[in-house]
This record gives C-alpha cells, sequence and structure tokens, in this order.
C-alpha cells in the first residue's frame, strides 16, 4: 500500500503478522502459570500472618496476591494486545498491553496502603504483638524459593517473547523476594527478644512496594509519551548506506522496544523519476527492517535536498 500527504509520503507498512499471535498465546500461557504459583504463596501467607499474627508476613501475603492481581490484568491486556488493525485502529492494539502493566502500580498503591495501615496499628499498640513460632521461616522461606522460580522462568519467556507484561510481573516479584527476606529477618529479630521489628519490617515491605510501582510506571509512561525509541543517529546511519540517498533528517520513534513506529524523510535527487524513487524508498525501508526487526511501521516521505546538498 501506498499512501502519504500530497503524494510525496509512502507509507510502508509492516503487518501485525510480524508478531504473529503465537506470541501472545505464549505470553498468556506464561502468564496463568505464574498466576497459579503467585496465587499458592499468597494465600499461603495471609493464612498464616492471621493464624500468626505477625504483621510483617500478612503484609507480605497482600504483596504477593498483588502479584496475582497484576496477572489477571496482563492476561486482559494481553487478549487485546493481539487484536489486528481495524478501523478503529489502524496502528494496532498493541498499546492495550502497555496499558496494563500501568495498572500494575494502581494494585501496587493499594496493596501499599493496606501495608502501611496493619503497620501503623502495630506500633501505635492498637495490636498486640504474637510470638513468632518456628513455622513463620519454614513458610517465609518456602516462599521465597517459589519467587526465585517465577522470576528466573518469567524473566527468560519475557526476553524471548519481549513482552512488557512479563518483564513488569517479574520486576515485581524480584520487590517481593527482598521484602520476604527483610521479613525473615524480623521475624529472627522478633523472635529474639524485639517484637518491634515486626511492624517494621511492613514499612520496609511498604517501601519495596512503593520503589517496584515507580519503576513499572516509568517504564511504562515511556512508551505511553512516545519517548524515543531507537537512536537518530543509529537510524541515520542505516538510511545513508544505500547507495542513491543524498540525506534524511526529521527521523523520529516511537512505541515499546518490540513493536516500533517510524517516519522519516529522505533526500532523493529531485530529477530522479518517481517509479525509482519509489524502489529506492523500499531499499531503505527494507535495510532499516533488517537492522531492527522490532519496526512495525515505516512511513518514508520523499522529497528533494535542500539547496546547496551534495553528496
Amino acid at each position: 500500500m501506498v499512501a502519504g500527504a500530497d503524494g510525496e509520503g509512502l507509507l510502508i507498512p509492516n503487518p501485525e503478522s510480524r508478531i504473529p499471535s503465537e506470541r501472545h498465546a505464549a505470553v498468556a500461557r506464561v502468564l496463568w502459570r505464574v498466576f497459579f504459583l503467585n496465587l499458592i504463596v499468597a494465600v499461603a501467607k495471609i493464612a498464616f500472618g492471621y493464624a500468626s499474627g505477625a504483621i510483617s508476613v500478612l503484609s507480605d501475603g497482600f504483596h504477593s496476591l498483588t502479584d496475582g492481581a497484576s496477572n489477571l490484568v496482563g492476561l486482559v491486556g494481553v487478549r487485546a494486545a493481539g487484536r489486528p488493525p481495524d478501523e478503529d485502529h489502524p496502528y494496532g492494539h498493541r498499546k492495550y498491553e502497555t496499558v496494563a502493566a500501568a495498572a500494575v502500580t494502581v494494585f501496587l498503591l493499594f496493596v501499599m496502603l493496606e501495608v502501611l495501615r496493619n503497620a501503623f496499628n502495630h506500633l501505635t499498640g492498637r495490636s498486640a504483638p504474637r510470638e513468632i513460632s518456628i513455622a513463620s521461616f519454614v513458610v517465609m522461606v518456602a516462599t521465597v524459593a517459589v519467587n526465585l522460580i517465577v522470576i528466573a522462568y518469567e524473566s527468560r519467556e519475557a526476553e524471548r517473547l519481549a513482552s512488557e507484561v512479563l518483564l513488569a510481573d517479574a520486576t515485581q516479584t524480584r520487590a517481593d523476594v527482598w521484602s520476604s527476606l527483610t521479613v525473615i529477618v524480623a521475624l529472627a529479630g522478633a523472635r529474639a527478644g524485639l517484637p518491634i521489628l515486626d511492624p517494621l519490617a511492613a514499612l520496609v515491605v511498604a517501601c519495596f512496594i512503593g520503589y517496584a510501582g515507580y519503576q513499572i510506571a516509568r517504564a511504562t509512561t515511556r512508551i505511553l509519551s512516545d519517548q524515543i525509541v531507537i537512536s537518530e543517529g543509529d537510524l541515520e546511519r542505516v538510511v545513508m548506506s544505500v547507495p542513491g540517498v543524498m540525506g534524511c533528517h526529521q527521523i523520529r520513534t516511537r512505541g515499546s522496544t518490540d513493536h516500533v513506529f517510524l517516519d522519516l524523510h529522505v533526500w532523493l535527487p529531485p530529477d530522479m523519476p518517481l517509479k525509482e524513487a519509489h524502489d529506492l524508498s523500499h531499499v531503505v525501508k527494507d535495510k532499516l527492517m533488517a537492522r531492527y526487526p522490532q519496526i512495525a511501521d515505516a512511513v518514508i516521505h520523499i522529497e528533494p535536498p535542500p539547496a546547496g546538498v551534495r553528496r
């Protein structure tokens, strides 16, 4: 398909099939597996936290519950992102996955507030401390082991599938591990005669949750605000390696790292026939696609070079 303003721009699409539907199905399978693991971890921590009265364990359980909730949000986003372009969404539905990743921060905010509330109640004496048992350590160590398995699996699949949702979820689970280790240290201190360490650990957990939310929000904001994805200089070098191209400018990229939209202006000889200019633009496109396969669409605007530009 060829289109453009004033008949000069060439829309050189890279079909949605470059990111096959199998990818979205694979991401969904990973999320379902991780969801059930996170649910087991969360239920174990919350149940034992309520039974033992260990506020740090309970808080960490809420943190783990958020992991499961974010998995469900991710599944919704991935399903939407897998839909092909349509009349209302000519650029596809890829950003739904980014929106789903951003929604994780909302869950993190709610769970952080709940953790802070419980910690405040214990620090002010509204909730009486209880004795820390050996079973608390067993539960926490077992859940940390499960989380480490989840992180390794999800990180590997996030890289293989180039998925923001899996990467965001792995980041969140990594914070969960650190908070769980903090809880284990606090439980040891409380068992040694310092019960105040239990609610203090809950405050530390809240900090981990807040930082994880910040990391995810920063990554998704970059995409939603159309921050540059590929260096202009790198793209210019690829374009200028094509014989016959006299120059280029106004190079812009946006999108996610695995689904990039590119548009640029290419200078061609003013006396070059339209058919030759069209063919040369496809050579430029092929070069760019070969070097950066994550480019989903490239819009190339052909124009003569400014006065005085020679090659």
